[in-house]
Protein backbone atom coordinates (compact mmCIF):
# COMPACT_ATOMS: atom_id res chain seq x y z
CA UNK A 1 0.00 0.00 0.00
CA UNK A 2 1.48 3.52 -0.84
CA UNK A 3 1.38 5.72 2.23
CA UNK A 4 3.04 8.71 0.97
CA UNK A 5 -0.12 10.26 1.07
CA UNK A 6 -1.03 9.37 4.62
CA UNK A 7 0.23 12.49 5.27
CA UNK A 8 -1.48 14.31 7.68
CA UNK A 9 -2.84 14.49 10.98
CA UNK A 10 -3.46 11.90 14.21
CA UNK A 11 -5.29 13.78 17.17
CA UNK A 12 -6.50 13.48 20.29
CA UNK A 13 -8.84 15.09 22.60
CA UNK A 14 -8.04 17.45 24.93
CA UNK A 15 -9.85 18.85 28.36
CA UNK A 16 -11.00 22.33 27.94
CA UNK A 17 -11.74 24.50 31.03
CA UNK A 18 -14.65 26.84 29.72
CA UNK A 19 -16.35 29.12 32.14
CA UNK A 20 -19.42 28.02 34.67
CA UNK A 21 -21.49 30.25 32.07
CA UNK A 22 -21.09 28.12 29.38
CA UNK A 23 -22.79 25.21 31.12
CA UNK A 24 -25.75 27.29 30.58
CA UNK A 25 -24.75 29.08 27.18
CA UNK A 26 -22.68 26.77 25.11
CA UNK A 27 -19.90 28.82 23.17
CA UNK A 28 -21.18 29.47 19.79
CA UNK A 29 -18.75 28.99 16.92
CA UNK A 30 -19.92 30.11 13.52
CA UNK A 31 -18.86 28.31 10.43
CA UNK A 32 -18.40 29.93 6.83
CA UNK A 33 -18.64 27.91 3.07
CA UNK A 34 -20.54 27.65 0.17
CA UNK A 35 -20.37 24.13 -0.52
CA UNK A 36 -22.40 22.75 -3.00
CA UNK A 37 -25.61 21.44 -2.02
CA UNK A 38 -24.28 17.78 -1.56
CA UNK A 39 -20.98 18.31 -0.01
CA UNK A 40 -23.32 21.32 2.49
CA UNK A 41 -25.28 18.22 3.63
CA UNK A 42 -22.03 16.18 4.56
CA UNK A 43 -21.10 19.13 6.27
CA UNK A 44 -24.25 19.30 7.89
CA UNK A 45 -24.66 16.05 9.27
CA UNK A 46 -21.06 16.54 10.88
CA UNK A 47 -22.11 19.61 12.50
CA UNK A 48 -24.81 17.67 14.02
CA UNK A 49 -23.15 15.13 15.30
CA UNK A 50 -20.69 17.07 16.69
CA UNK A 51 -23.37 19.43 18.18
CA UNK A 52 -24.92 16.42 19.38
CA UNK A 53 -21.64 14.96 21.88
CA UNK A 54 -20.71 18.55 23.05
CA UNK A 55 -22.75 20.49 25.91
CA UNK A 56 -20.32 23.18 26.10
CA UNK A 57 -19.50 23.77 22.51
CA UNK A 58 -22.44 24.55 19.66
CA UNK A 59 -21.18 24.90 15.78
CA UNK A 60 -23.39 26.92 14.02
CA UNK A 61 -23.33 26.84 10.14
CA UNK A 62 -23.41 30.24 7.81
CA UNK A 63 -23.26 31.26 4.32
CA UNK A 64 -23.14 35.13 5.14
CA UNK A 65 -20.04 37.19 3.13
CA UNK A 66 -16.92 36.78 5.38
CA UNK A 67 -16.12 39.55 4.42
CA UNK A 68 -18.81 41.84 6.48
CA UNK A 69 -19.61 38.97 9.03
CA UNK A 70 -17.19 37.31 11.83
CA UNK A 71 -16.60 33.69 11.51
CA UNK A 72 -14.53 31.74 13.46
CA UNK A 73 -14.12 29.62 10.59
CA UNK A 74 -14.35 29.89 7.02
CA UNK A 75 -14.15 26.93 4.32
CA UNK A 76 -12.75 28.63 1.15
CA UNK A 77 -11.15 27.73 -2.24
CA UNK A 78 -11.22 29.61 -5.89
CA UNK A 79 -11.33 33.54 -5.29
CA UNK A 80 -12.38 33.55 -2.03
CA UNK A 81 -9.45 31.46 -0.64
CA UNK A 82 -7.00 33.92 -2.66
CA UNK A 83 -8.82 37.13 -1.63
CA UNK A 84 -8.52 35.99 2.12
CA UNK A 85 -5.06 35.49 2.29
CA UNK A 86 -3.66 38.23 0.54
CA UNK A 87 -2.73 41.01 2.41
CA UNK A 88 -2.62 41.32 5.98
CA UNK A 89 -2.82 37.94 7.61
CA UNK A 90 -6.98 37.21 8.26
CA UNK A 91 -6.54 33.45 9.87
CA UNK A 92 -5.13 31.96 13.15
CA UNK A 93 -2.33 29.17 11.56
CA UNK A 94 -3.79 25.65 12.29
CA UNK A 95 -1.08 24.66 13.90
CA UNK A 96 -0.85 27.11 16.57
CA UNK A 97 -4.15 27.50 17.25
CA UNK A 98 -4.13 23.28 18.23
CA UNK A 99 -0.66 23.73 20.42
CA UNK A 100 -1.90 26.19 22.09
CA UNK A 101 -5.44 24.68 22.79
CA UNK A 102 -3.69 22.00 23.97
CA UNK A 103 -4.92 19.38 21.43
CA UNK A 104 -2.59 17.13 19.66
CA UNK A 105 -2.66 17.63 15.75
CA UNK A 106 0.85 15.28 14.99
CA UNK A 107 1.48 16.25 10.93
CA UNK A 108 4.35 14.90 8.52
CA UNK A 109 4.81 17.12 5.86
CA UNK A 110 2.09 18.08 3.65
CA UNK A 111 3.05 16.39 0.67
CA UNK A 112 4.56 18.10 -2.18
CA UNK A 113 1.31 16.82 -5.00
CA UNK A 114 -0.74 18.56 -2.40
CA UNK A 115 -1.88 22.49 -3.01
CA UNK A 116 0.37 24.59 -0.92
CA UNK A 117 -1.85 27.29 0.03
CA UNK A 118 -2.63 25.78 3.74
CA UNK A 119 1.02 25.10 3.69
CA UNK A 120 3.07 27.82 5.69
CA UNK A 121 7.25 27.41 4.17
CA UNK A 122 7.87 25.43 7.07
CA UNK A 123 5.84 22.56 5.75
CA UNK A 124 3.35 23.65 8.84
CA UNK A 125 -0.79 23.46 8.35
CA UNK A 126 -2.11 27.05 8.29
CA UNK A 127 -5.73 25.33 7.23
CA UNK A 128 -7.07 22.03 7.17
CA UNK A 129 -7.42 21.06 3.19
CA UNK A 130 -11.01 19.28 3.58
CA UNK A 131 -11.63 18.97 -0.01
CA UNK A 132 -9.00 17.50 -1.65
CA UNK A 133 -9.52 15.77 -5.41
CA UNK A 134 -7.55 15.14 -8.46
CA UNK A 135 -8.83 15.14 -11.91
CA UNK A 136 -8.84 11.20 -12.82
CA UNK A 137 -11.19 9.67 -15.60
CA UNK A 138 -14.70 8.36 -15.42
CA UNK A 139 -16.34 6.21 -18.06
CA UNK A 140 -19.90 4.97 -18.45
CA UNK A 141 -19.76 1.65 -18.14
CA UNK A 142 -22.91 1.09 -20.27
CA UNK A 143 -21.85 3.24 -23.33
CA UNK A 144 -18.83 1.04 -23.77
CA UNK A 145 -20.96 -1.89 -24.14
CA UNK A 146 -23.33 -0.53 -26.61
CA UNK A 147 -20.05 0.27 -28.81
CA UNK A 148 -19.49 -3.74 -28.47
CA UNK A 149 -16.71 -3.03 -26.22
CA UNK A 150 -15.97 -5.56 -22.75
CA UNK A 151 -15.72 -2.37 -20.00
CA UNK A 152 -13.68 -5.29 -18.08
CA UNK A 153 -10.78 -5.43 -20.68
CA UNK A 154 -11.22 -1.90 -22.70
CA UNK A 155 -7.40 -0.07 -21.69
CA UNK A 156 -7.67 3.37 -21.19
CA UNK A 157 -4.12 3.59 -20.01
CA UNK A 158 -3.20 5.79 -22.51
CA UNK A 159 -4.35 8.48 -24.55
CA UNK A 160 -3.71 6.49 -27.59
CA UNK A 161 -5.84 3.67 -26.44
CA UNK A 162 -8.36 6.18 -25.39
CA UNK A 163 -8.10 7.55 -28.92
CA UNK A 164 -9.22 4.29 -30.11
CA UNK A 165 -11.79 3.57 -27.69
CA UNK A 166 -13.35 7.15 -28.19
CA UNK A 167 -13.20 6.26 -32.06
CA UNK A 168 -15.09 3.03 -31.47
CA UNK A 169 -17.59 5.10 -29.42
CA UNK A 170 -17.86 7.72 -32.36
CA UNK A 171 -18.28 5.38 -34.70
CA UNK A 172 -21.58 3.11 -32.96
CA UNK A 173 -23.43 6.82 -33.18
CA UNK A 174 -22.08 8.08 -29.88
CA UNK A 175 -22.03 12.21 -30.44
CA UNK A 176 -20.25 12.88 -27.58
CA UNK A 177 -17.19 10.30 -27.00
CA UNK A 178 -15.49 12.24 -24.12
CA UNK A 179 -15.62 15.59 -22.78
CA UNK A 180 -13.36 17.62 -19.75
CA UNK A 181 -14.74 19.40 -16.58
CA UNK A 182 -11.86 21.49 -16.22
CA UNK A 183 -9.49 21.87 -19.27
CA UNK A 184 -6.68 23.86 -17.88
CA UNK A 185 -6.37 22.12 -14.54
CA UNK A 186 -6.47 18.56 -16.63
CA UNK A 187 -4.65 19.30 -19.44
CA UNK A 188 -1.97 21.74 -17.84
CA UNK A 189 -1.36 21.29 -14.19
CA UNK A 190 -1.76 17.49 -13.82
CA UNK A 191 -1.21 16.56 -17.18
CA UNK A 192 1.80 18.28 -16.72
CA UNK A 193 2.88 16.66 -13.58
CA UNK A 194 1.63 13.36 -15.05
CA UNK A 195 4.57 13.44 -17.54
CA UNK A 196 7.11 15.50 -15.28
CA UNK A 197 6.67 18.42 -17.41
CA UNK A 198 7.48 21.81 -15.61
CA UNK A 199 5.16 24.42 -16.04
CA UNK A 200 6.59 27.20 -13.61
CA UNK A 201 10.06 28.50 -14.08
CA UNK A 202 12.30 30.71 -11.62
CA UNK A 203 12.78 34.93 -12.98
CA UNK A 204 15.39 36.27 -10.80
CA UNK A 205 13.90 34.53 -6.93
CA UNK A 206 10.37 34.64 -8.22
CA UNK A 207 8.75 31.54 -9.72
CA UNK A 208 6.74 32.67 -12.87
CA UNK A 209 4.17 30.54 -15.21
CA UNK A 210 5.65 28.49 -18.49
CA UNK A 211 3.43 26.24 -19.07
CA UNK A 212 3.88 26.75 -23.01
CA UNK A 213 6.51 24.37 -23.57
CA UNK A 214 6.68 21.56 -26.15
CA UNK A 215 4.79 18.81 -23.68
CA UNK A 216 1.54 21.38 -22.78
CA UNK A 217 1.78 22.20 -26.89
CA UNK A 218 1.33 18.48 -28.38
CA UNK A 219 -1.22 17.80 -25.76
CA UNK A 220 -2.95 20.60 -26.45
CA UNK A 221 -2.82 19.98 -30.50
CA UNK A 222 -3.77 16.96 -29.92
CA UNK A 223 -7.26 17.69 -28.04
CA UNK A 224 -7.97 20.11 -30.91
CA UNK A 225 -7.72 17.69 -33.41
CA UNK A 226 -9.69 15.37 -31.34
CA UNK A 227 -12.42 18.40 -30.97
CA UNK A 228 -12.27 18.38 -34.95
CA UNK A 229 -12.87 14.82 -35.25
CA UNK A 230 -16.01 15.22 -32.98
CA UNK A 231 -13.97 12.63 -30.54
CA UNK A 232 -14.29 15.81 -27.29
CA UNK A 233 -16.83 18.67 -26.72
CA UNK A 234 -15.56 20.79 -24.40
CA UNK A 235 -18.35 22.91 -22.94
CA UNK A 236 -18.83 26.46 -20.96
CA UNK A 237 -18.28 25.30 -17.37
CA UNK A 238 -17.63 22.54 -15.80
CA UNK A 239 -21.04 21.87 -13.95
CA UNK A 240 -22.22 21.28 -17.85
CA UNK A 241 -19.48 18.83 -18.46
CA UNK A 242 -20.54 17.12 -15.89
CA UNK A 243 -24.52 17.02 -15.99
CA UNK A 244 -23.74 15.59 -19.42
CA UNK A 245 -21.56 13.08 -18.24
CA UNK A 246 -24.69 12.20 -15.74
CA UNK A 247 -26.85 12.09 -18.08
CA UNK A 248 -25.49 9.63 -20.56
CA UNK A 249 -24.73 12.42 -23.05
CA UNK A 250 -20.82 11.47 -22.70
CA UNK A 251 -19.43 8.65 -22.25
CA UNK A 252 -15.84 9.59 -20.91
CA UNK A 253 -15.01 12.55 -18.56
CA UNK A 254 -11.63 14.12 -17.05
CA UNK A 255 -13.57 15.56 -14.10
CA UNK A 256 -12.32 15.94 -10.02
CA UNK A 257 -11.79 12.62 -8.08
CA UNK A 258 -14.87 13.97 -5.68
CA UNK A 259 -17.19 14.37 -8.43
CA UNK A 260 -17.45 10.21 -8.52
CA UNK A 261 -20.46 11.00 -5.80
CA UNK A 262 -22.35 13.38 -7.62
CA UNK A 263 -22.39 11.09 -10.39
CA UNK A 264 -23.26 7.95 -8.40
CA UNK A 265 -25.98 9.35 -6.74
CA UNK A 266 -27.87 10.19 -9.95
CA UNK A 267 -28.06 6.18 -9.61
CA UNK A 268 -28.02 5.79 -13.69
CA UNK A 269 -24.80 4.82 -15.02
CA UNK A 270 -22.69 2.29 -14.38
CA UNK A 271 -19.68 3.91 -14.29
CA UNK A 272 -15.43 2.76 -13.77
CA UNK A 273 -12.68 5.03 -12.49
CA UNK A 274 -9.45 5.36 -13.96
CA UNK A 275 -5.96 7.16 -13.89
CA UNK A 276 -5.25 10.13 -16.47
CA UNK A 277 -3.84 8.20 -19.69
CA UNK A 278 -0.14 9.11 -20.19
CA UNK A 279 1.87 9.41 -22.85
CA UNK A 280 3.69 6.14 -22.94
CA UNK A 281 6.43 7.59 -25.61
CA UNK A 282 7.13 10.20 -22.99
CA UNK A 283 10.09 9.15 -20.44
CA UNK A 284 9.24 8.58 -17.09
CA UNK A 285 5.70 8.73 -17.18
CA UNK A 286 3.53 8.17 -15.40
CA UNK A 287 4.69 10.66 -12.90
CA UNK A 288 1.77 11.80 -10.34
CA UNK A 289 -0.86 14.16 -10.42
CA UNK A 290 -1.85 16.78 -7.99
CA UNK A 291 -4.46 17.89 -5.41
CA UNK A 292 -6.62 20.54 -4.40
CA UNK A 293 -9.43 22.01 -3.08
CA UNK A 294 -11.70 23.98 -0.12
CA UNK A 295 -9.96 24.09 2.85
CA UNK A 296 -11.07 24.61 6.81
CA UNK A 297 -9.37 28.42 8.09
CA UNK A 298 -9.75 29.87 11.59
CA UNK A 299 -10.23 33.34 11.54
CA UNK A 300 -7.76 35.87 13.37
CA UNK A 301 -8.47 37.97 16.50
CA UNK A 302 -10.84 35.27 18.51
CA UNK A 303 -10.78 34.89 22.16
CA UNK A 304 -8.07 31.91 23.55
CA UNK A 305 -11.85 29.95 24.51
CA UNK A 306 -13.14 30.26 21.18
CA UNK A 307 -9.90 28.66 19.49
CA UNK A 308 -10.55 25.86 22.17
CA UNK A 309 -13.89 24.83 20.64
CA UNK A 310 -12.61 25.35 17.06
CA UNK A 311 -9.83 22.75 18.19
CA UNK A 312 -11.96 20.36 19.73
CA UNK A 313 -14.12 20.35 16.24
CA UNK A 314 -11.30 19.97 14.53
CA UNK A 315 -10.29 16.80 16.30
CA UNK A 316 -13.82 15.73 15.94
CA UNK A 317 -13.35 15.82 12.34
CA UNK A 318 -10.16 13.61 12.54
CA UNK A 319 -11.61 11.06 14.41
CA UNK A 320 -11.61 7.70 12.12
CA UNK A 321 -15.44 7.67 12.08
CA UNK A 322 -16.01 10.55 11.02
CA UNK A 323 -13.18 10.74 8.55
CA UNK A 324 -14.83 7.56 6.68
CA UNK A 325 -18.62 9.33 6.31
CA UNK A 326 -16.74 12.41 5.23
CA UNK A 327 -15.32 10.60 2.24
CA UNK A 328 -17.90 8.49 1.72
CA UNK A 329 -20.29 11.25 1.14
CA UNK A 330 -18.30 13.62 -0.46
CA UNK A 331 -15.72 11.81 -2.45
CA UNK A 332 -12.94 14.00 -0.89
CA UNK A 333 -9.31 12.27 -0.32
CA UNK A 334 -8.69 11.09 3.28
CA UNK A 335 -7.28 13.67 5.69
CA UNK A 336 -5.06 11.36 7.73
CA UNK A 337 -3.91 7.42 8.30
CA UNK A 338 -7.52 6.24 9.58
CA UNK A 339 -8.99 7.64 6.63
CA UNK A 340 -6.54 6.24 4.01
CA UNK A 341 -6.80 2.73 5.23
CA UNK A 342 -10.69 3.43 5.34
CA UNK A 343 -10.26 3.83 1.72
CA UNK A 344 -8.68 0.31 1.39
CA UNK A 345 -10.85 -1.50 3.41
CA UNK A 346 -13.00 -3.98 1.36
CA UNK A 347 -15.70 -3.85 3.74
CA UNK A 348 -16.65 -0.40 2.07
CA UNK A 349 -16.91 -1.90 -1.32
CA UNK A 350 -16.58 0.26 -4.15
CA UNK A 351 -17.84 3.04 -1.84
CA UNK A 352 -14.29 4.67 -1.86
CA UNK A 353 -13.16 3.48 -5.30
CA UNK A 354 -12.55 7.05 -6.54
CA UNK A 355 -10.26 7.62 -3.37
CA UNK A 356 -8.49 4.18 -4.38
CA UNK A 357 -7.55 5.57 -8.02
CA UNK A 358 -6.86 8.72 -7.09
CA UNK A 359 -4.45 8.13 -4.46
CA UNK A 360 -2.87 5.99 -6.05
CA UNK A 361 -2.50 8.21 -8.93
CA UNK A 362 -1.03 10.62 -6.51
CA UNK A 363 1.38 8.35 -5.25
CA UNK A 364 2.68 6.92 -8.38
CA UNK A 365 6.01 7.84 -8.20
CA UNK A 366 7.26 10.58 -5.50
CA UNK A 367 6.63 14.24 -6.18
CA UNK A 368 9.43 15.66 -7.76
CA UNK A 369 10.39 19.76 -8.07
CA UNK A 370 8.47 19.65 -12.05
CA UNK A 371 5.44 17.63 -11.33
CA UNK A 372 4.71 18.91 -7.46
CA UNK A 373 2.06 22.04 -7.26
CA UNK A 374 2.70 25.07 -8.13
CA UNK A 375 0.96 28.20 -6.49
CA UNK A 376 1.89 30.65 -9.30
CA UNK A 377 -0.32 28.25 -11.64
CA UNK A 378 -2.80 27.20 -9.05
CA UNK A 379 -4.61 30.77 -8.34
CA UNK A 380 -7.99 30.98 -9.91
CA UNK A 381 -6.91 34.19 -11.47
CA UNK A 382 -4.45 32.05 -13.53
CA UNK A 383 -6.73 29.61 -14.35
CA UNK A 384 -9.42 31.32 -15.68
CA UNK A 385 -7.02 32.59 -18.15
CA UNK A 386 -5.68 30.07 -19.09
CA UNK A 387 -9.19 28.69 -19.84
CA UNK A 388 -10.60 31.55 -21.88
CA UNK A 389 -7.42 31.16 -23.94
CA UNK A 390 -8.35 27.65 -24.32
CA UNK A 391 -11.60 28.21 -25.78
CA UNK A 392 -10.07 29.89 -28.34
CA UNK A 393 -8.40 26.55 -29.42
CA UNK A 394 -11.63 24.56 -28.93
CA UNK A 395 -13.67 27.13 -31.41
CA UNK A 396 -10.54 26.59 -33.66
CA UNK A 397 -9.62 30.08 -33.68
CA UNK A 398 -5.90 29.75 -32.48
CA UNK A 399 -3.39 27.28 -32.42
CA UNK A 400 -2.13 25.59 -29.35
CA UNK A 401 1.06 27.38 -29.12
CA UNK A 402 -0.40 30.64 -30.02
CA UNK A 403 -3.02 30.02 -26.94
CA UNK A 404 -1.07 28.59 -24.58
CA UNK A 405 1.85 31.42 -25.40
CA UNK A 406 -0.97 34.02 -24.56
CA UNK A 407 -2.15 32.30 -21.54
CA UNK A 408 1.78 32.59 -20.06
CA UNK A 409 1.82 36.23 -20.94
CA UNK A 410 -1.69 37.26 -19.45
CA UNK A 411 -0.77 34.86 -16.22
CA UNK A 412 2.62 36.98 -16.02
CA UNK A 413 1.42 40.30 -16.24
CA UNK A 414 -1.55 39.66 -14.18
CA UNK A 415 -4.16 40.39 -17.15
Amino acid sequence: MKLLFSVFFGCAAAAVQLPALAAAQPQQIELFHRLPDTRAAALAGLVERFNAQSKDVRVVLSQADWRSAAPHLLILEGDDEDDFVAGKPRFKPLHALMRESGVALQTLRPPAMMTRTPVDTQGRLLALPIGLSTPVLFLNRDALRRAGMNPDTTRVDTWFELQETLGRLADTGHTCPYTVSEPGRVMVENLSAWHNAPVATVAGKTPVPSFNGMFQVKHVAMMASWTRARYLHVFGHQAEAEQRFASGDCAVIAAPSASWVDFRRTGKLDIGVSPLPYYEDFPGAPQNTVADGPALWAAAGKKPQEYKAVARFVAFWLQPENQVAWQRETGYLPLNRAGLLASRSELLGNDLENVRVAVDQLTHKPATPQSSAQPVVEREKVRRILDEELAGVWADEKAAKEALDNAVARARNGS
